[in-house]
């Protein structure tokens, strides 16, 4: 069973994307702030990451660069989740080292599919 990582502050999307994705099968790990998650990120070793961009204490931006920036975790697939949708939210979350994005309301099967696409072969059996 994959283990992904959520990190999300807002209560309720944190309770329903959790349960949607628990649902399919996954293990899902809880952060609740951009410090927690790369704090988990190293401890937990997921084998991806939904990452909200707007997240207290360190964005996501950050947090997302601080993953990315050691060898332990740079491989871990993240995927930015952002109520952000301008043009070029998408090519900032990508140059943060995210590496896909997707809009909120989250679209659960378009999701998934991007979950899947990035999951390693073995975990996402």
């Amino acid at each position: 069973m994959a283990r992904i990582l959520l990190v999300e502050d807002n209560e309720m999307n944190r309770d329903v994307l959790s349960r949607r994705l628990q649902r399919r099968g996954y293990e899902v790990l809880i952060a609740i702030d951009g410090e927690q998650g790369v704090h988990m990120a190293q401890s937990e070793r997921p084998d991806l990451i939904l990452m909200d961009m707007s997240l207290p204490v360190i964005d996501g931006w950050e947090a997302t660069r601080r993953i990315k920036g050691v060898p332990e975790t740079s491989s871990i697939p993240i995927i930015a989740l952002t109520a952000h949708a301008m043009a070029g939210d998408r090519e900032k979350c990508l140059e943060a080292g995210c590496d896909d994005y997707d809009t909120k309301p989250v679209d659960l099967a378009r999701l998934i599919e991007k979950i899947q696409a990035l999951l390693p072969t073995e975990a996402s059996r």
